[in-house]
């Protein structure tokens, strides 16, 4: 394809394609009946009502793209789910695929995830991504391999096999896996409990890693300081998750995370240590049929609760704070992809407490990743296949 540049400011409460990012709070939700625990818990006010916005067409032609990372001189890696990884230049330039991946199962949600460069790229070259992993017989689960990125960027080197969900299962759902770095140097990688209603309920079981947020050693094993649950494997941080496609170390040191919910109930979370977020026994949801998920309730005393969720949902996917310089505003905001939403949702924060929402690009494309480049514009991949990664910046 024709690679095209493309500027343009939208002012982003005047389009009519845009209406609905002034109005989403007036959609009714899927669960009238459920009522949040807390004041602000969801629905929070609408900000940012005429905000410009300047874009700015980095690549397109990309086959579904699911995740990316800045490399220390400006460029990009991208992957697209189908299981190739490419790095875009500082002039866009897309390279062919780089060798040396392992296979992936790119049916359904599955194929080649989420990557992550090395804080020491420059001295160590070494990359990780996760990936629906083939186990046979039709069933597949979460990985995670690590490598050395060849001089050249034509190949992945020393590829090692790091994490292995486990059990697998014949899905093609619910893969989870984002991965993002602690400030001692961990990895936590997000895991989905496969959606099915039988292996749904394994996000409560602790001999397993469905449905968790797990830690480890980036060279593989659990990572020390991990928390002591009974019964529990040793890599598990948190448990009782749907499928968490959204992770980010936020300003103050945490790992926050949006998961899918149900039919309505999206969560936003900042797991801890050895807790327990609830799937499926507590959400704020419903089947997709519009029946109850389990008994239907959304509190128990035993379950921590979501600091925000949606309904209807936003579907994320990816997810940055915004520690930039261009947009003054926005300091410490939390920029989350929407899938179903097609936007970029920003939700203000006052400590772990929610106080405003926005949806930008409302309409234009499924946003699956979200990043803040080294310049501080804010860089989204839109999910299709014909893929573009934009960049934004203040209107002028």
């Amino acid at each position: 394809m024709t690679r095209t540049r493309l500027m343009l400011a939208v002012a982003l409460a005047a389009a009519p394609a845009l209406l609905s990012a002034q109005d989403f709070n007036v959609t009714p939700p899927n669960s009238p009946e459920q009522r949040p625990a807390f004041e602000g818990q969801t629905r929070a006010p609408v900000i940012d009502q005429g905000v410009e916005l300047q874009q700015e067409i980095i690549a397109e032609g990309l086959s579904n793209p699911w995740g990316m990372d800045q490399l220390p001189d400006g460029s990009w890696l991208v992957t697209e789910r189908a299981g190739t990884l490419r790095s875009v230049s500082t002039e866009g330039v897309l390279s062919d695929p780089i060798k040396g991946l392992p296979e992936v199962d790119a049916r359904g949600q599955g194929g080649l995830l989420d990557v992550l460069i090395a804080e020491d790229f420059a001295k160590t070259r070494r990359v990780w991504w996760s990936y629906a992993e083939p186990r046979g017989n039709g069933k597949n689960a979460t990985a995670v391999a690590t490598g050395v990125l060849s001089p050249d960027r034509t190949e992945l080197e020393d590829v090692q096999l790091i994490f292995q969900q486990q059990p697998a299962w014949s899905s093609t759902a619910h893969f989870g896996s984002r991965l993002a770095f602690d400030r001692e140097g961990a990895l936590f990688i997000t895991t989905g409990e496969r959606s099915q209603r039988e292996p749904r309920q394994l996000a409560q079981d602790v001999s397993t890693t469905l449905g968790k947020v797990v830690r480890i050693d980036p060279m593989g094993g659990p990572a020390s300081g991990n928390p002591t649950i009974e019964g529990a494997l040793p890599e598990i941080w948190s448990y009782g998750h749907r499928n968490p496609q959204s992770a980010a170390l936020g300003p103050d040191g945490a790992l926050w995370t949006v998961e899918h919910g149900p039919r309505g109930g999206d969560e936003l979370n900042r797991p801890e240590a050895g807790l327990n977020y609830g799937w499926p026994v507590v959400t704020y949801g419903e089947e997709y049929s519009g029946s109850p998920i389990g008994q239907g309730i959304t509190a128990e005393s035993e379950f921590e609760q979501p600091l925000y969720y949606w309904d209807p949902v936003i579907a994320p996917s990816g997810m940055a704070f915004y520690e930039g310089e261009l947009f003054s505003d926005w300091q410490g905001s939390v920029l989350i992809g929407g899938l179903a939403g097609q936007a970029l949702v920003r939700l203000e924060l006052d400590g772990t407490r929610v106080t405003g929402e926005a949806r930008y690009l409302q309409g234009q494309g499924r946003v699956r990743d979200v990043d803040v480049a080294q310049d501080g514009s804010v860089i989204i991949l839109t999910d299709s296949g014909d893929g573009v990664m934009l960049r934004l910046k203040p209107g002028r």
